[in-house]
């Protein structure tokens, strides 16, 4: 069965939170390119880039769709929820299942986050065996290590985990917090999403990674509180968790929340303030993640 490809154009201010709600609405994967690669006016950006003051003027996106997904409700809803005023014009591409697979993997290499910590799909061997390596195979989930929300929540679980503390992971995707926690030392280790293939996929990965993680459906009611609550998601679903993530965390205890633009900091450390003495602890790439502490 082919899979397809999702080729869209938007301004490069927008190209990584589209990414990203992409993502975490079913794409695969999504690869960000000049709009204007190929032709004279490429501009090379090089890593690590000369600043923040590089970048194109528009950005092509290349969405990895399973197959049956309805991509344009996918990219009008995922457009919606960075605050497009109207999804961009798209087209699709036939994808062999054989060439989707090769490409997805190619994708992903091992990322080292700490000087302790690296994210080694499963395809891979781990490049340093002694360090606490996340064996991790995203499939329709999101969570490789590779963005900075991700990175920036896994050196907070690093220096925060302490042993027996019982760690819950809102919007879970690929399991990829949950599971570093267990492996970090935590005790009872939850992890929440709403998606069907997050928690398959999750599951798997705590077989894969030997950790004893419960993930379970965000529609089931929890009835537990938590040392340590972490959140990558986005902003707005964020500031709507709010009631519900302080009734989960214990008084003292910790929240980190990430999947926040810079311009968004100030409105979601509003919607915490009732509950939560909120800092910034992490800014990386134009990506902000904020730490609280429950009153």
């Amino acid at each position: 069965m082919r899979c397809l490809s999702l080729v869209a154009e938007v301004d490069a201010a927008a190209a990584e939170p589209l990414a990203d709600a992409l993502l975490a609405r079913g794409a695969t994967s999504v690869a960000i390119e000049d709009a204007a690669a190929g032709t004279p006016a490429e501009e090379a950006i090089f890593e690590p880039n000369a600043g923040p003051s590089v970048r194109w003027m528009r950005a092509r996106l290349h969405a990895l769709l399973p197959a049956g997904i309805d991509a344009a409700a996918l990219l009008r809803t995922a457009a919606a929820q960075i605050g497009l005023p109207s999804p961009p014009a798209f087209a699709l591409e036939p994808v062999a299942a054989d060439d989707w697979v090769r490409h997805a993997q190619s994708q992903f290499e091992p990322i080292r986050i700490s000087a302790r910590i690296w994210v080694v799909p499963s395809w891979h061997t781990p490049p340093d065996p002694a360090a606490i390596n996340l064996l991790l195979d995203p499939g329709l989930a999101f969570g490789t290590g590779s963005h900075p929300t991700t990175r920036a929540c896994l050196r907070w679980l690093e220096q925060r985990v302490a042993p027996a503390a019982r760690v819950l992971d809102y919007g879970c995707g690929s399991g990829i917090l949950a599971i570093a926690a267990a492996k970090l030392g935590a005790g009872e280790t939850f992890g929440v999403d709403i998606d069907p293939d997050a928690l398959l996929a999750a599951r798997a990965n705590a077989v894969r990674n030997r950790v004893a993680v419960r993930f379970l459906d965000a529609g089931i009611p929890l009835g537990l509180t938590a040392d340590l609550v972490v959140a990558n998601i986005l902003a707005n679903p964020l500031k709507l968790l709010a009631p519900l993530l302080a009734a989960r965390c214990r008084h003292a205890g910790r929240i980190a929340l990430a999947g926040i633009l810079e311009s968004q900091a100030e409105d979601v450390t509003a919607a915490y303030a009732p509950w939560f003495e909120v800092t910034e602890w992490n800014r990386e790439e134009g990506w902000i993640a904020l730490e609280g502490i429950r009153r």
